[in-house]
């Protein structure tokens, strides 16, 4: 098959799912084209049959701001016509859906129909989709769509809730590569913290608001009082300097550490003890699946598709939005040492189930399914 794949290209759930199938895609003889207005940051390795065409765009003076799906979409046509595509696979549902069949209108008048698949990921619904200046267009999106798919039944069902949806939406989970986690053998963060022993716990997000940033450094506290622990905070975004500051007043930077953006997250993870992800929204939960793939246990709130990722009192343990009590307990509890083995090995027996040797399949079946039609 010959596959364009629409995405952001940054490090969030979104952009690196849509990468990483993508490459995945390629090695089993598939041809790729990622469309994109800069290179997706996991898009690393190139090949004969992987590509990358970038969306530029041009500013007027006409235009107070550039119009990117008018960019988008005359490439998405320039690529299908002159690379003979199959499908577009367009990873959140804002602006690349609507881009993608503005272009398969555009296409049907020189002789070429093109399907096109929409994955939702979680924000493009729960938060950008509930904007009333861009509901409409989103319901639209995927009501025209040639074939839907979401993360979680989690995210699958707010988007019925939320929509006035006629189109069938098939749950595809987010996947990670263990093989990849699997084959990382030294974690010099940890050699270079933890000098005395002390446990590690990670944090990686984009640094917003939803991410209830705050409570993971409440949570690190209380559990430093009772166990001597370092915590990892990955990434980066508006609320960084404020969880910075807080983490001054509440406890030491010294115990704290922030990194920044990360392209190699398995690399910090290993031989990490735990993980903090404390969302009041999160349709998958990706960040914790790669914990888990590194034999990270968990420790989450319930938001969305979290139950579905972590279980409960095995690989973790999800707790209510904004419980920091419940969550500093069974973290202790967590990082006992009786437990702590335990909990690593169902970890990472989690994680094997969302392996891309499992997931890769449905998509590719799904593709099949869709040309078919």
């Amino acid at each position: 098959m010959k596959i364009g794949i629409v995405c952001y290209p940054t490090f969030g759930g979104s952009g690196v799912v849509a990468t990483e199938l993508g490459k995945s895609l390629s090695e089993k003889g598939n041809t790729v084209h990622f469309i994109s207005y800069a290179q997706p940051a996991r898009l690393n390795v190139f090949s004969d049959n992987l590509f990358y065409h970038e969306v530029s765009i041009k500013n007027y003076p006409l235009f107070e701001y550039p119009p990117y799906e008018t960019s988008l979409t005359s490439k998405l046509v320039e690529i299908v016509k002159f690379e003979k595509l199959d499908i577009i696979h367009v990873h959140y549902a804002i602006p690349h859906a609507s881009s993608a069949l503005l272009a398969k209108d555009i296409l049907k008048t020189m002789g070429i129909d093109i399907p096109v698949i929409t994955t939702l990921h979680g924000t493009d619904i729960t938060l950008v989709g509930k904007d009333p200046s861009c509901k409409p267009v989103i319901n639209y999106s995927i009501n025209r769509s040639d074939g839907v798919t979401a993360v979680s039944n989690s995210l699958r069902k707010d988007t019925l809730d939320i929509f006035n949806i006629e189109n069938k939406i098939q749950v595809i989970p987010n996947f990670i590569d263990i093989n990849k986690y699997a084959s990382v053998k030294r974690n010099s963060y940890r050699g270079n913290l933890c000098k005395k022993g002390e446990k590690l716990l990670i944090h990686t997000s984009n640094f917003r608001k939803v991410k209830r940033i705050q409570d993971v450094v409440n949570i690190f506290c209380k559990i430093n009082k009772e166990i001597p622990s370092k915590l990892i905070m990955i990434g980066d975004g508006p609320q960084r300097a404020n969880i910075e500051s807080l983490t001054r007043s509440l406890c030491s930077l010294r115990d704290v550490m922030f990194i920044g953006k990360v392209p190699d997250v398995e690399n910090v993870l290993h031989n990490a003890d735990l993980f903090l992800l404390t969302s009041e929204k999160e349709s998958f939960g990706l960040s914790a699946l790669e914990a888990m793939a590194s034999s990270v246990p968990v420790i989450s709130s319930n938001a969305g598709g979290l139950p579905e990722l972590v279980e409960d009192g095995k690989s973790g343990y999800t707790c209510d939005i904004g419980d920091i009590e419940s969550m500093s307990n069974r973290a202790i509890s967590i990082l006992d040492k009786s437990n702590l083995k335990g909990f690593k090995e169902s970890a990472l027996k989690r994680a094997k189930k969302f392996d891309v040797n499992n997931i890769l399949p449905l998509y590719i079946n799904y593709y099949n399914d869709i040309l078919r039609k």
